[in-house]
């Protein structure tokens, strides 16, 4: 237990340290603002309570806030995901259910329920994030526009990031 933990929190220093220093600065175009600490919600096991998925997500968020100095933006953001994520997994269930000895990573769970399960999340993420952030109605096709394409590219990284950090749980 204490060495999950331990992985848990090289990992949460990991993303904050990437997205903070280095995907925040990375400029593509006005449409792709790629996001991948949400990966850190999404990797949490599938036992964990929502509380301690929110405070999770609270803390990871407020910690993107610091260094992207938005205010409780990523914050917010972060824990729609925190809340949404139990419905979200509820709604993938598989017929048998969730293996707690497994992590919903694209090695133990498949790469089309992987796909499909960050793909939800992140978008809603996005969306919730460049909605707030513009707070603009007369935008909305500007905030459609921006949220699927940096979904994209998001997932896209987060698939990447799975390939390189993460293995399979199964023994």
């Amino acid at each position: 237990m204490n060495n999950t933990w331990v992985k848990y929190g090289s990992y949460f220093i990991l993303i904050v340290l990437l997205q903070g220093l280095v995907i925040n600065n990375l400029e593509v175009n006005a449409y792709l603002n790629p996001m991948i600490y949400p990966v850190m919600i999404l990797m949490l096991p599938f036992e964990l309570s929502a509380i301690l998925t929110m405070t999770a997500a609270l803390i990871l968020g407020l910690s993107i806030d610091a260094f992207s100095n938005s205010f409780g933006l990523h914050a917010s953001a972060a824990l729609l995901v925190g809340y949404l994520r139990p419905i979200t997994l509820n709604v993938l269930k598989p017929r048998d259910g969730y293996d707690n000895t497994l992590l919903p990573s694209i090695h133990d769970m498949g790469k089309l329920w992987f796909l499909i399960y960050a793909s939800v999340l992140i978008f809603i993420h996005h969306l919730w994030f460049f909605a707030i952030e513009v707070f603009n109605p007369d935008l909305i096709i500007h905030i459609l526009w921006q949220t699927v394409a940096s979904t994209g590219f998001s997932v896209a990284l987060i698939i990447l990031f799975q390939y390189i950090f993460y293995t399979s749980s199964r023994k």
